[in-house]
């Protein structure tokens, strides 16, 4: 049997070659704002955690590379520049995407389910695996006894029963 060598350069080269082919995950856009104050950064980086990309469902704006994210980003920075509060620049978020562009909805009559149905769900679980678990020791717990009729009738089924 004849194995097939290659040069180490042949060798070295595929491999480059492969390393060059395989997409990088790790390019991505990266924004650039100029800021006043060490606080404003601070103030966008904060804003850009928190809020949701309305397009990524799960991703928050500053992990997001949509374009929709791109656009409240700079938004975002322009308020800040402009001298919006925090409160401000996300009541502004709110009344254009609603509740859903928090991480962490507020906490209203509308979203009471939200934050404690987890909660409720996991009691009423507890509270039916508890019933069964009840039911299950009492039929546990009743002596399996038959009288004698039904002892004479599991006799004749029984006898009457072919091997």
């Amino acid at each position: 049997m004849t194995t097939l060598r290659l040069p180490i350069s042949s060798v070295l080269a595929l491999g480059l070659l492969l390393i060059l082919l395989v997409p990088n995950g790790a390019s991505a856009q990266v924004d650039t704002f100029a800021f006043e104050t060490e606080e404003q950064q601070q103030r966008f980086r904060h804003l850009s955690n928190v809020l949701r990309c309305p397009m990524c469902q799960n991703t928050n704006l500053s992990g997001s590379s949509g374009g929709t994210a791109e656009d409240l980003r700079r938004e975002i920075h322009a308020m800040i520049i402009d001298g919006w509060t925090n409160e401000e620049i996300e009541q502004f978020m709110y009344d254009r995407y609603g509740d859903f562009i928090f991480y962490q909805p507020r906490l209203r009559a509308e979203t009471i389910l939200l934050w404690f149905g987890p909660l409720l769900f996991l009691l009423i679980g507890g509270l039916i695996a508890f019933s069964v678990w009840r039911r299950a020791k009492s039929y546990e717990d009743k002596s399996a006894d038959l009288d004698e009729e039904q002892q004479d009738r599991l006799r004749k089924l029984l006898d009457d029963k072919p091997l």
